[in-house]
């Protein structure tokens, strides 16, 4: 920390005053010890004797002035209360540059920090503050993230249940008028209706799930599954409507059995998600492939690929982000909220794992990384080298 010159100037008069009235206040002891010794015989006897039994060196050398040795003890003493002196006036300049310092970035300039470097406490006291200035804007973007997060979603569910909801009123609409011509009309329309209005209640039911896994205190009941039986209960139930794409569905056994500890249900509406978008946007494909593997020490990977077309590199890094779609125009085509990506993302990190994905020419996979045994928690190698 670099002191102005109005505080060095200050500091330099702090220590001509303090010298001054030690000086004083020696020479007024030395006064006063004098009177004592000519005033009082005994004293001044008792003095000598003193000087005269004090030997010092091999040449037995005697002290013949007790003024020399009290001088000398006196310079010493004042040289340590200059110095005290000093360096409590530097202090307390040092906490009125931090308080200066402080006022500043409480006026609003909050991407300031303390700058200088300090000794003792007193630089952890700094680095304290600028930790907690950090600390309290990373918490003012987080709550802007958040109030930016909830206008998003508010946005977006409104547009996704204005179309439907304008169909439905619509279509009723002409169904009240009785602005229909034949009974095929009135049935066409109340179909329509229908279907729009399943439509919103699949991006209600898909809202609904996705706030309630977003939280993290949503309990998860935990059971020991068997990975190979649980493919296999995927494969049977998803082979029909898998067959109806021209798409064939299987599941790779591994060579021995493996077991994690998981919320059955809650994965099982992983892998529904991720199966249905396999077969939904896999036109063109032939195989959805289901299979299972150790990862690292106590980490789980399962994938779920498809040879269906591959996934712009753009929207690789936006693929879990809720109602973004690869394409816009497959809202219309499938009904897809949108959600359902954003809902495996965060059941998948109640469990404490992660989900990747990788997509090129031959093969779309979804990596699943789970910890085998509830309560671990496993880390992204891609959010920790973000980190490093």
């Amino acid at each position: 920390m670099k002191l102005t010159g109005r505080e060095k100037t200050e500091l330099f008069l702090e220590g001509v005053v303090t010298v001054i009235l030690l000086l004083l206040l020696n020479l007024s002891i030395i006064v006063l010890i004098n009177q004592s010794i000519s005033t009082n015989p005994g004293l001044r006897d008792g003095i000598f004797i003193i000087k005269r039994s004090i030997i010092i060196g091999p040449d037995h050398l005697h002290l013949w002035s007790w003024e020399n040795i009290f001088i000398v003890l006196m310079i010493l003493f004042d040289a340590a209360v200059v110095y005290w002196r000093l360096i409590r006036r530097y202090h307390q300049m040092q906490l009125r540059h931090i308080i200066s310092e402080l006022h500043y970035i409480a006026n609003g300039h909050l991407n300031h920090r303390i700058p200088f470097k300090l000794k003792g406490n007193t630089q952890s006291v700094v680095e304290s503050i600028n930790a907690l200035v950090d600390s309290v804007i990373q918490s003012m973007d987080e709550e802007r993230a958040i109030e930016s997060s909830k206008d998003e979603l508010i946005t977006n569910v409104s547009h996704d249940l204005r179309t439907p909801l304008t169909s439905i009123l619509g279509y009723l609409g002409l169904i009240r008028d009785k602005q229909y011509h034949s009974q095929e009309d009135l049935l066409k329309y109340a179909d329509i209706a229908y279907l729009k209005a399943k439509q919103m209640k699949s991006l209600v039911d898909n809202l609904f799930e996705y706030t309630k896994v977003k939280q993290t205190g949503t309990p998860l009941s935990i059971s020991k599954i068997d990975l190979n039986q649980m493919m296999e209960q995927l494969v049977a139930s998803f082979e029909l409507e898998a067959d109806k794409s021209g798409l064939a569905i299987s599941a790779q056994e591994t060579d021995q059995p493996m077991y994690i500890e998981a919320d059955a249900e809650k994965l099982g509406r992983v892998f529904n998600n991720l199966i249905s978008n396999a077969i939904k946007y896999g036109k063109g494909g032939h195989h959805i492939y289901l299979s299972c593997a150790t990862g690292q020490p106590g980490e789980v990977v399962i994938h779920v690929a498809n040879d269906g077309p591959e996934i712009p590199k753009k929207s690789l890094n936006q693929i879990f982000e809720r109602f973004y779609r690869v394409e816009s125009s497959r809202n219309k085509d499938t009904g897809g909220s949108g959600l359902g990506l954003a809902i495996a993302q965060s059941i998948i990190d109640l469990h404490g794992g992660y989900i990747n994905v990788s997509s090129d020419q031959g093969l779309t996979t979804f990596a699943i990384h789970l910890p085998a045994k509830h309560g671990d928690q496993l880390k992204n190698p891609i959010q920790k080298a973000i980190a490093q």
